[in-house]
């Protein structure tokens, strides 16, 4: 267990520096570029949507461990160094009355699946539908390649009114 001791130091100070982060995006002297960069690297790490999904074996939790210090470090380097100290306090200071809850953010993140999962279920049904009926997608691309009917009522009208 002493191994994992230094580990969870380091997930501490980690979720600690991505809050100093979003806490500098909304700084006013912090450069545009800066702040592009933190809303990245911050909605990355505290999405629970990721590059690679955590239940593939290995690769899961590499991405985590490899992308998002790369991403806090190139981004602390873009911020004013007087600017990332005092967002750092106030990160120190939030974090030891309590977590910071941002309910609109995780009902976003919560909308987010739910449609992915209704694209998912429409996708699926169209894909493997058993009565026999053309997907969604075949039928329009097939009602696309039809020749259209002159005229608004078809040639019979439009002969009628040519006479």
């Amino acid at each position: 267990m002493a191994i994992l001791t230094p580990l969870r130091e380091r997930a501490r100070h980690l979720k600690a520096e991505t809050f100093a982060l979003y806490l500098a995006a909304r700084h006013t002297a912090t450069p545009w570029y800066a702040k592009l960069m933190v809303a990245a690297i911050v909605a990355y790490a505290l999405s629970p949507i990721d590059l690679i999904p955590d239940f593939v074996p290995i690769l899961g939790y590499l991405d985590d461990l490899v992308l998002i210090p790369l991403g806090v470090t190139l981004a602390i380097k873009m911020i004013p160094p007087a600017v990332m100290s005092e967002c750092r306090a106030r990160a120190q200071e939030v974090i030891a009355n309590g977590k910071p809850v941002n309910r609109v953010a995780g009902a976003v993140i919560v909308l987010i699946w739910l449609t992915l999962v209704v694209l998912l279920a429409i996708w699926t049904y169209e894909a493997f539908a058993s009565n026999g009926s053309v997907p969604y997608s075949s039928a329009v691309e097939s009602l696309m390649n039809e020749r259209p009917t002159p005229g608004r009522h078809g040639r019979a009208e439009d002969r009628r009114r040519q006479q």
